[in-house]
């Protein structure tokens, strides 16, 4: 019995070695950004970790600078976002004025 188990454990890490690879395109980025000041400072700090349309799927708010205030610093906080204090405030007007 024991021996069973071994030779089929045997072969199966035999052909997980030798599957083949599996090989796909991922489709071209079609979401931009919307113009705005300050795009560069959003499109360096914040499409590192995520789309724009990431960005454009957060529902409507009455109070978009105090929102978006926090979401910038959830993703410093909880998700260790390397984003600049002097960059903060900048994300935050164009986020609020833009979306």
């Amino acid at each position: 019995m024991q021996r069973t188990v071994l030779l089929a454990a045997f072969a199966a890490g035999i052909s997980a070695v030798t599957a083949a690879p599996v090989n796909y395109k991922l489709p071209d980025e079609v979401a931009a950004f919307k113009p705005g000041p300050n795009l560069d400072i959003v499109q360096g700090n914040c499409s590192a970790c995520h789309s724009a349309d990431y960005i454009a799927t957060q529902p409507p708010m009455k109070d978009k600078k105090g929102f978006w205030q926090a979401e910038v610093t959830k993703m410093i906080k909880v998700y260790g976002a390397p984003i600049d204090d002097a960059d903060v405030a900048k994300i935050v007007d164009y986020l609020a004025a833009t979306y």
